[in-house]
């Protein structure tokens, strides 16, 4: 009997490979091992990651796409600077979106999607006690992504999901003010608290106090 159409094989291969290509470039960006405003060579990324230039390439277009990378005509790809005014102007469209969110993930989220929340709020709490940051960030990333996709409005989860991918640098910077990690821990268990009772006014409240949280850590991080 013949089993494997190598056709299939390959195309999964080379899914898999864009998706692990962008897996590790994004962790790299948001964690700041490429410092902003650094320059990327293709050839070096090639050989640090052990990748082809094809999934380095889709990769890089899909960061570009997020805003953590610039590719510049004839000088190649930069790694996107950050300004603080950037950062506060972003946190300001993210009050708004997040707390839109908030109002329709409260009337439309699934039990299942509550437990996803508490599971991922109990590997953050370890992950916070281990210093683990790179994990911690991951875990909030997941927990913004969970949020968004109660929504149930699959425009405002790509405003959110670019939002969140250009928000982790900064946060990135503001895990260096002391206790945030452990502020976050709170915010978001009030946060699903709130999702769990459909109470739709503390939901916005809890993540607006969350988002506002960010700004401050930021802002103390970087005085």
């Amino acid at each position: 009997m013949r089993v494997i159409p190598r056709q299939v094989n390959k195309r999964g291969s080379a899914v898999s490979q864009n998706e692990q290509a962008y897996e590790l470039l994004h962790g790299r960006l948001t964690t700041l091992v490429y410092k902003p405003g650094e320059y990327l060579n293709t050839a070096v990324l090639m050989s640090d990651l052990d990748m082809g230039r094809t999934p380095i390439n889709h990769a890089l277009h899909r960061l570009g796409n997020e805003g953590l990378i610039q590719i510049i005509p004839r000088k190649g790809v930069m790694v996107s600077p950050l300004s603080i005014d950037d950062a506060l102007h972003m946190i300001d469209v993210r009050l708004v979106n997040e707390k839109l969110c908030l109002k329709l993930a409260a009337k439309n989220i699934t039990k299942a999607e509550i437990e996803q929340l508490r599971s991922i709020n109990l590997a953050y709490n370890k992950a916070v006690a281990n210093r683990a940051v790179a994990e911690v960030m991951s875990l909030d990333g997941m927990f913004h992504e969970v949020l968004a996709t109660a929504s149930r409005n699959p425009v405002l989860i790509d405003v959110l999901r670019v939002l969140h991918a250009r928000s982790q640098r900064f946060w990135a910077i503001s895990l260096s003010s002391s206790g945030h990690m452990n502020e976050v821990q709170d915010e978001h268990e009030l946060v699903v608290d709130a999702l769990e009772q459909g109470d739709a006014e503390s939901a916005q409240q809890a993540i607006s106090d969350h988002v506002l949280s960010f700004r401050n850590a930021l802002i103390n991080a970087r005085s």
